[in-house]
């Protein structure tokens, strides 16, 4: 069992956090008063205190806070935890929603440290419950409890704000009355091939998490480009998902042809495209969703009989 060594929190991002004996944690929102908190997936931030030590021995004159990180833990393997994990530190639950972060610019962390451990040891919450926490409280691991899903957007106008995003929503809400998640992450990008490159590798390779799904760019048209992505990452193909999804969308629209989905996984992730209407995205969901928890049990190592009985 692990303990909370510090709780650092600051009004500005990128600048060192200041050491405080204890903060108040508000329900999906963070630590009041932090610059970081807010309606989003990375509400408090984590970062080991061991990590902290092995800057300390490389010569670097840095203490807790000084990664930027909300809380410093003691005496428990951050980087262990898979994202939906559950820690219970008092009245409060964190929920872990990412491992990791890109840093774009060097910010006054990098000055002052000289350089920083965040990027790949500092991981992130968010937060279950009201409550007030203090240094030296108990953190302990309550586990995973379902499935970490992924929703990616694809859209060109959505990812400049020109226009509100309605099918990450409605496929997170199917998807959450229909699967078993601890936690699920919507992310919203352009039709741009490096950057759906980079954020699926990343969702399966370093976030790890067991369901990934794509939503937009799955037609023709110049910047459709995820079907196209989606088969220079994964490593098996799932054609069967697809024929299913495309027979039983031309029972609809006959324009269900003209779909360029791929299934497949990568490592330990299925990756599923889907169109980008609300509707579409929800029906092609619903053909294949009595099959997706078994696939995962079976690409994560399940080996029970697959016969139906």
């Amino acid at each position: 069992m692990g303990k909370i060594q510090a709780i650092s929190v600051s009004d500005r991002k990128g600048v060192i956090k200041e050491n405080v004996d204890a903060a108040f944690f508000e329900n999906d929102f963070g630590i009041k008063g932090d610059a970081h908190a807010g309606k989003w997936h990375r509400q408090v931030s984590l970062l080991a205190l061991e990590s902290v030590k092995k800057m300390q021995e490389k010569g670097l004159k840095v203490k807790s806070g000084d990664f930027a990180e909300n809380i410093t833990t003691e005496g428990i393997d951050l980087l262990s935890f898979p994202v939906g994990t559950k820690l219970q530190i008092g009245s409060i639950e964190l929920i872990i929603s990412q491992i990791g972060k890109v840093c774009h610019h060097k910010c006054a962390v990098y000055y002052h440290a000289g350089e920083c451990v965040m990027p790949k040891e500092g991981i992130f919450g968010v937060v279950r419950g009201n409550g007030e926490l203090h240094v030296g409280d108990e953190i302990k691991n309550l586990g995973k409890d379902g499935y970490s899903v992924g929703i990616i957007t694809l859209s060109d106008r959505a990812s400049k704000g020109e226009y509100e995003d309605l099918t990450g929503p409605a496929v997170e809400k199917y998807i959450s009355e229909n699967l078993k998640t601890s936690f699920i992450r919507k992310e919203i990008i352009a039709d741009d091939k490096d950057k759906l490159n980079i954020t699926l590798k990343d969702f399966a390779d370093i976030q790890m998490l067991d369901l990934i799904i794509t939503n937009g760019s799955t037609g023709i048209s110049p910047r459709d480009i995820a079907p196209d992505v989606t088969i220079e990452v994964i490593e098996k193909r799932l054609s069967g998902f697809e024929e299913v999804m495309r027979a039983e969308s031309f029972k609809i629209t006959v324009n269900s042809i003209v779909s360029r989905a791929v299934c497949g996984t990568r490592k330990n992730s299925l990756i599923i495209n889907l169109p980008g209407s609300p509707k579409g995205a929800v029906e092609n969901l619903s053909f294949i969703m009595p099959v997706i928890e078994h696939t995962i049990k079976k690409l994560q190592g399940d080996k029970s009989d697959c016969a139906v009985r």
